[in-house]
């Protein structure tokens, strides 16, 4: 059997799949044609996605939408809803607004921020789940899936795998990684790298051993613009309307699905280190790395780093 790897160039980010299968470029063929699928289901950045119709329609009619995009609004919702949670995927009019990661980056102004404040409120997104329909309540409003989308559709593929009898497996969807069974090349568990958060890409603080199980990492040095000698990044606080205060660099999640370590390292990113510690604590199905802006590493009882320092 081959152990074969694919990477595309999709939903801003590289993505990079390895299996090991006897008819693996088949199989890789149908993940990459699944990707382009997810993508044009979920994108907040395409104008004719399906989630940009509900977008479009805000504040005028409802739309019934594929089960998996109803299924995600409404667990997006959900965690939008709890309590001290910093997901909200209400922020679409925000991201759209800063723009940060893309050309036309800007600094809104003052007014503009509050009106994209007005439009961030999760309770106006209307779920009717008989039909699976989405109706946003005010007009100008934008869901975002942002936050959640690439660790569902790691779930999504990895599924799609299992089913086809894969047993070894990488996904990586750039900052969300995804594992199944050993690395079969190393014989042992899969060694999954914890960016430094000043350093280029490949420079590791810690790595972690994970076997069937998914590394989901934020950090506010992913993408960043400057603007008359200010850096800002892309984590927005939905309260304020400005880029997260906060002494964390780099927030990861170890979990078992990987749209939970996409959804809790979200609701988390903005808490104090300690903070960050005692939630998780109380959470059965998750753990947490995290690094502060010093270089400071925290992680949760669960985890045992190898650390590089």
């Amino acid at each position: 059997m081959d152990f074969i790897s694919r990477s595309i160039q999709l939903m801003g980010t590289t993505i990079t799949i390895s299996i090991l299968h006897h008819q693996a470029d088949l199989l890789l063929d149908e993940v990459v044609q699944l990707l382009f699928l997810y993508e044009k289901r979920f994108s907040a950045n395409d104008d004719t996605s399906e989630l940009m119709k509900i977008n479009h329609q805000a504040g005028k009619q409802w739309i019934q939408v594929h089960p998996d995009l109803f299924e995600l609004i409404e667990l997006g919702k959900q965690h939008s809803l709890a309590q001290n949670s910093h997901l909200n995927i209400t922020i679409g009019p925000l991201v759209q607004t800063w723009r940060i990661g893309f050309s036309d980056a800007k600094v809104p102004q003052p007014e503009e921020i509050k009106y994209c404040l007005s439009l961030i409120e999760p309770t106006f997104i209307k779920l009717d789940s008989a039909s699976s329909s989405v109706f946003l309540a005010k007009e100008g409003m934008k869901i975002d899936l942002g936050a959640l989308a690439k660790g569902y559709i790691a779930d999504k593929v990895m599924e799609f795998l299992k089913n086809k009898g894969v047993t070894s497996a990488l996904i990586n969807l750039g900052g969300n990684v995804l594992t199944l069974g050993i690395n079969q090349v190393s014989k042992r568990p899969w060694r999954i790298g914890i960016q430094h958060p000043k350093l280029t890409r490949g420079n590791n603080l810690a790595l972690l051993p994970i076997v069937n199980q998914s590394v989901v990492t934020s950090g506010i040095y992913e993408r960043t613009f400057e603007k008359q000698g200010q850096t800002y990044h892309h984590i927005l606080d939905g309260k304020t309307g400005y880029p997260v205060e906060t002494d964390v660099a780099s927030l990861t999640i170890v979990s078992n699905r990987s749209v939970d370590g996409e959804i809790w390292t979200t609701r988390l990113f903005g808490e104090s280190p300690s903070s960050i510690l005692e939630q998780v604590e109380k959470e059965e199905q998750i753990e947490a790395l995290g690094i502060t802006k010093e270089d400071q590493l925290f992680y949760s009882s669960g985890l045992k780093p190898e650390l590089l320092f």
